[in-house]
């Protein structure tokens, strides 16, 4: 039961979440704050998937710039099942409301700022409970959600309870 209630908090906590948020931490050396990136500078297959942004790109801020280059070299090294699971994601990211997409940069600021282990834990168990067969976490999302706000509280108590960071 415990190990049904500690996968349940995970999977609640963790099911409406972005999965960047989930994936390994990038390897490699963190991006510089160079300037803006000129359009000229991008390779053709960037600028074919940056395309639709061409008439507004020198209007973005550098930042920006910064990270859809980056994004346009991301995508040119998925696999076709990766794109098109990052399509679907995309799809799913533009149905959600502002609150929606506010709630979850809210748990993504909140994880991003847990210690390294605890980040790499919530991972942990997130991936166990995407090995779940689709109806028992089905099972596991509806217990979530007909869970009073008080028993929530009360199974997040228990979870850090067991759980302590390290």
């Amino acid at each position: 039961m415990r190990r049904l209630l500690t996968m349940l908090l995970a999977g609640g906590i963790l099911a409406v979440a972005s999965a960047p948020v989930f994936a390994d931490p990038p390897t490699g050396p963190a991006p510089t704050a160079a300037g803006p990136v000129p359009w000229s500078s991008l390779t053709p297959p960037q600028q074919q998937l940056l395309a639709p942004l061409k008439t507004k790109w020198a209007t973005l801020p550098p930042e920006r710039q910064q990270r859809l280059e980056r994004g346009a070299n991301r995508w040119a090294q998925m696999t076709p099942e990766q794109r098109e699971r990052a399509r679907q994601r995309m799809q799913h990211w533009r149905r959600l409301t502002p609150q929606e997409r506010a709630q979850i940069r809210q748990r993504y600021q909140t994880f991003r700022q847990l210690s390294p282990p605890e980040q790499q834990r919530i991972r942990q168990e997130f991936r166990r409970f995407q090995q779940l067969p689709p109806d028992k976490r089905q099972a596991l999302r509806q217990r979530w959600r007909n869970m009073t706000p008080a028993q929530r509280q009360e199974l997040r108590r228990r979870w850090h309870a067991h759980h302590p960071p390290r």
